[in-house]
């Protein structure tokens, strides 16, 4: 269905108040500081024995799916497992977790010492090394032989790069090559308590962030220098972290522009970031007008909030996970936007995963019939985008628990009120 202009202007029904958006919020700053010294003590690092269940539970996962081992670069599925990151060069660096055993660490012989540093020792203190002429593929190989080969199988993360698992290949007769996301993913994508009260941390304190920024908001500051101020807020409840800022008729890109932009009185302000606790992330989304919002800014607002909300009402344990998709993209194409992704409309999926990484398995999208588990995490962020005028975007992560979903933030309330 094409965009009918008339239709939706149609829909107008709610006025904004006169009030200026900064002096509304202007008395939360104070208190959003006051936070900063309150979330120190709350976070609860990811325990010893929840990193060897998830090694366990991979473990589990590896013989269902037939493999003896996964291999992992030193990023964050690294991280995940055992507690270390190391990063990625062109020299092999990484673990491979058996079916069966434990963990081996595959480091270059002269960084042998500085990975005995990081390695927790908890979870394997095992170190094969290569000397520069030599060949790392040949003991990911070895390794995986010595912890026992049933299936011959041989999985890779999806961070590690092809030079790598090829190599890797070119030494291993008889053994495939495989996706080793069935594991990683499925122990991912379901988060622990331990790992939600993480991410409850990380958005408590953007949205605190947020409350502290956003009255600095005035008509000729640049966006840059906005999301500076952002940053800083975050600095002041003691997190590091940052916004995109994006505005007037470059908010209808999701992204933002390259193009230098200054705010002006009445323009559309997207604010999209958030930061970490413990490695865990968040990702909030606000939309708001510097100044008095016009009616039409008010019910292109209004409808992406109702999509927004259509989305989280979808969610239901056992549905597919593109349930919710449909559900907020029918509210919007229902108010005569384009249908599958045109313009003007929803030009990406409702929502994303989310964890240590802030794009993670699974999605909110179109075709993904992954059944909505206890555990996952979501980003709930139907965008709408108008072209050459403005685009509004509002996002609150989620987790799933027994009783269905929570938002791990209050929503926004009105255009001019960001914070439930």
């Amino acid at each position: 269905m094409s965009y009918n202009r008339r239709k939706f202007l149609g829909l107008a029904s709610l006025g904004a108040a006169s009030i200026p958006f900064g002096n509304k919020i202007a008395a939360q700053s104070k208190h959003s500081a006051e936070m900063a010294t309150e979330f120190k003590p709350n976070i609860v690092p990811i325990s010893v024995a929840e990193r060897k269940s998830r090694i366990g539970r991979a473990q589990e996962l590896m013989k269902e799916h037939k493999m003896d081992a996964i291999f992992l670069e030193g990023t964050t599925s690294c991280f995940y497992y055992t507690g270390m990151r190391w990063g990625q060069s062109e020299r092999t660096f990484g673990v491979v977790i058996p079916a069966k055993g434990d963990i081996i660490y595959i480091s270059p012989k002269f960084e042998e010492d500085r990975a005995r540093e990081l390695i927790v020792k908890d979870y394997g203190t095992e170190v094969r090394c290569w000397e520069e002429h030599e060949s790392p593929y040949a003991l990911i190989l070895a390794a995986v032989k010595d912890r026992g080969v049933v299936h011959h199988k041989i999985g890779m993360e999806e961070r590690v790069r092809f030079f790598i698992a090829n190599g890797v290949q070119q030494l291993a007769k008889g053994f495939e090559i495989v996706d080793a996301t069935p594991i990683t993913a499925g122990c991912r994508m379901i988060k622990s308590k331990a790992e939600i009260a993480l991410m409850q941390i990380a958005n408590d304190a953007t949205i605190e962030a947020y409350k502290i920024a956003f009255p600095t908001l005035k008509p000729g500051m640049s966006q840059s220098e906005f999301s500076n101020n952002i940053t800083k807020a975050f600095k002041t409840v003691g997190f590091s972290g940052g916004a995109m800022v994006i505005v007037g008729k470059y908010s209808a890109l999701p992204h933002g522009s390259i193009v230098p932009q200054t705010i002006q009185e009445g323009d559309i302000v997207l604010i999209d970031g958030g930061t970490s606790c413990e490695g865990y992330a968040s990702d909030i989304s606000r939309t708001i007008v510097c100044g008095k919002p016009s009616a039409r800014q008010i019910e292109v607002w209004n409808l992406e909030k109702k999509a927004q909300d259509a989305a989280f009402a979808a969610i239901k344990i056992g549905a597919p996970c593109e349930v919710v998709d449909a559900a907020a993209r029918a509210v919007i194409e229902n108010a005569g936007f384009g249908h599958n992704y045109k313009l003007p409309g929803l030009p990406h999926r409702t929502g994303h995963g989310i964890g240590l990484e802030g794009h993670e398995w699974t999605n909110f999208v179109k075709g993904n019939k992954t059944p909505i588990q206890v555990g996952m995490c979501f980003s709930d962020e139907p965008t709408i985008s108008i072209p050459g005028e403005f685009g509004i975007r509002l996002e609150d992560c989620l987790y799933i628990s027994e009783d269905g979903p929570h938002f791990f933030t209050k929503q926004s309330i009105a255009i001019d009120q960001p914070f439930g």
